[in-house]
């Protein structure tokens, strides 16, 4: 929660089952909901006719790591659409992808690629959506399902992997035990 502005996000990762600490493919999924949201919904919730309906926004961030080779752009594109479905009544849009070169001095392995396609959009919460909350969850259902089927896709791509970094003594020795 931003104290001062008064927005509340909530941010959290997700990765296919298997991968491990060191996905090979991950979303990272933001939703925000502002202040200004916030009071249309409390001027609904008395009565009040807000100018606005509340919306939350939300941020998909599609992260393909641990490359041990530069990915052809072309071949992730094809697999990452320009838009999501419907969610609600909009759509998330993909407003940016990027290929990262990491150079690590400490590590064996040379340089580590990367790939990450951000997809921006908010769920405007009509007045359906306010007078019955449980309606929201096939929204949710729709945001899960395209999450998961992408990153299936991109796992699927023939790409060359790093293997995950082992985890250092400390972390094993405190795992051991619990």
């Amino acid at each position: 929660m931003d104290v001062f502005l008064g927005d509340i996000s909530w941010e959290t990762s997700y990765s296919l089952p298997g991968e491990g600490l060191q996905p090979r493919v991950r979303a990272d999924l933001s939703l925000d909901w502002p202040t200004w949201s916030q009071t249309s919904y409390r001027s609904w919730s008395i009565g009040e006719s807000p100018d606005e309906l509340p919306e939350v926004v939300i941020e998909v961030a599609l992260r393909i790591q641990r490359l041990a080779e530069r990915p052809a752009a072309e071949s992730v594109l094809a697999v990452l659409p320009a838009e999501s479905p419907s969610i609600g009544a909009g759509s998330l849009v993909r407003s940016s992808t990027t290929i990262e070169e990491v150079h690590n001095e400490d590590a064996n392995d040379g340089v580590r690629w990367a790939v990450e396609a951000t997809y921006e959009g908010s769920i405007s919460l009509d007045e359906s959506l306010l007078e019955n909350p449980a309606s929201l969850e096939p929204v949710v259902e729709v945001l899960t399902g395209w999450i998961s089927s992408t990153l299936v896709r991109l796992a699927d791509l023939p790409l060359v992997f790093f293997p995950p970094d082992p985890p250092d003594q400390s972390q094993r020795a405190g795992s051991a035990g619990d």
